[in-house]
C-alpha cells in the first residue's frame, strides 16, 4: 500500500466476521466453590493480540482473554477465549498499517469477549464478571518495546 495523497480515500475497516476460536471454563472445585467465603477471590485477567494478514486487503485478528479466579491457593474459576474477526482495511498507509490492525481490530472485538466471558461466569454461578476496559494503544507499545529489546539482545522475536 502506498501513502494516501490528499484527496484519495479515507482510510477505512470493515468487520468481515466475528467468532470464537477457542473458549473453556473451569470449576474445578464445584459445588464447593460456589459456597460464599470470607474477602471475594482474587482475579487475574491476561490479555493477547495475534494478526496475521488473510489477503491484501482482510486480517485475521485473535484477541486471547485468560481470567483466573483464586482465593488462596485454590482455583474458583478459571476461563480462556479465543475470539477472533476477519477485518477488511484500506487506504491506510503501509506504515501505520501494524499498528491500526493492532489496537483498532482488538478494540472493535473486546466488548464481544468481555460479554462471553461475564456471560460464562454467571453460567458457572458466579457473579457477572466485568472486565475492565483494555489500552489497546499501551499494549500495543509493551509489544514494540518487547520486540525492539529483543532485537538489541539479538533474539528472534516471539
Amino acid at each position: 500500500m502506498s501513502t494516501v495523497a490528499p484527496g484519495q480515500a479515507q482510510p477505512s475497516l470493515n468487520v468481515v466476521a466475528q467468532y470464537v476460536k477457542d473458549f473453556s471454563f473451569e470449576n474445578p472445585r464445584a459445588p464447593d466453590s460456589l459456597r460464599p467465603k470470607d474477602g471475594g477471590p482474587q482475579i487475574t485477567v491476561g490479555v493477547n493480540v495475534q494478526s496475521r494478514q488473510r489477503s491484501g486487503v482482510e486480517f485475521e485478528v485473535d484477541l486471547k482473554l485468560e481470567v483466573s479466579a483464586t482465593q488462596g491457593e485454590e482455583t474458583v474459576f478459571h476461563i480462556e477465549l479465543d475470539y477472533g474477526g476477519l477485518f477488511r482495511v484500506q487506504n491506510v498507509p503501509q506504515q501505520h498499517l501494524h499498528p491500526f490492525v493492532m489496537i483498532e481490530c482488538p478494540r472493535l472485538l473486546f466488548p464481544f469477549a468481555r460479554q462471553i466471558v461475564a456471560d460464562a461466569a454467571v453460567r458457572g454461578g458466579f457473579p457477572p464478571l466485568m472486565i475492565d476496559p483494555i489500552d489497546f494503544v499501551a499494549l500495543y507499545q509493551q509489544y514494540v518495546q518487547q520486540m525492539q529489546q529483543q532485537a538489541q539482545q539479538g533474539q528472534a522475536p516471539n
